[in-house]
């Protein structure tokens, strides 16, 4: 009997020492795209909010389809990615919400210095576009469901570009992120359309510079939004809107505007932007 009493205090002594060390887990898991990851953005903002808030953050980077895709199944606690309209999506079908405005940069159409299409200098996307079809330049697509690809689809159609008959060999898609895209373009003097951040901390670029850019077409916002806790109540609310808060705040806001390379400001905040009147 003695014994026994005194294997049930252990036990429980051992019980009590673990319930401090699980309550301390201050991990969350942000569901986000490759261009905040390979930007170098996340290395630049997390270690400050880390040490703001005591929280970690673990970063899943993937497409923005993807990443919602994530947020969907409950295995993240945040969603950080750049496609208003699946965004929104996302938000009416009950899987989290609600969307706040972080940051904007812009994408850029990206070519060989030989241009065989004749685009360089062009601010009108869709006509670039056009002009790479009709001379059926190799053009890489990240095809992987990601805020990049929703962008180029949507100029492609933009364009009057019917890509399910009108492609050939010219058009691949990789069904990678922006990365692993730009070094197949490198690699195979083709256009890509690409986030300006990840094209400015791109180092493989060879051949390649940028070919089309200012057309406000190219305009790439970013949202953030909790997963829904209704839905997935192991979601950790408390720790995952302290980062989306953090994001949005002064200190973060100020954190992603001091994020540049060579000098030059990848993303800019505008987290207190008024939503547009549609």
């Amino acid at each position: 009997m003695i014994r026994c009493l005194r294997r049930a205090v252990f036990l429980a002594a051992l019980v009590g020492l673990a319930q401090p060390a699980l309550a301390q887990d201050r991990t969350i898991i942000v569901a986000s795209t490759t261009s905040t990851e390979q930007s170098g953005l996340f290395g630049h903002i997390l270690p400050a909010f880390t040490q703001a808030t005591g929280v970690t953050v673990r970063v899943v980077a993937l497409g923005t389809g993807q990443a919602l895709d994530v947020g969907r199944r409950g295995d993240a606690d945040v969603v950080f990615v750049h496609d208003r309209a699946a965004e929104d999506r996302f938000v009416a079908d009950g899987f989290g919400g609600p969307r706040q405005h972080v940051m904007f940069n812009d994408f850029v159409l990206v070519g060989p210095a030989a241009d065989p299409a004749g685009v360089n200098g062009l601010r009108d996307t869709p006509e670039a576009l056009r002009r790479i079809a009709a001379a059926r330049a190799p053009f890489v697509s990240r095809g992987d469901r990601s805020g990049t690809h929703a962008a180029e689809l949507r100029l492609w159609q933009q364009a009057g570009v019917d890509l399910a008959t009108g492609r050939g060999s010219w058009y691949r898609e990789v069904g990678q992120g922006m990365g692993p895209a730009l070094n197949t373009a490198a690699a195979q003097n083709a256009y890509v359309l690409a986030d300006r951040g990840t094209w400015l901390a791109f180092r493989n670029r060879q051949d390649l510079r940028i070919v089309v850019e200012g057309d406000a077409r190219l305009f790439n916002q970013y949202g953030v939004m909790l997963v829904n806790p209704q839905r997935h109540p192991h979601v950790k609310v408390a720790d995952g809107q302290r980062f989306i808060d953090w994001l949005v705040s002064a200190e973060g806001q100020a954190a992603i505007a001091g994020y540049k390379i060579n000098g030059e400001q990848l993303f800019f905040p505008n987290a207190t932007q008024p939503e547009p009147v549609s």
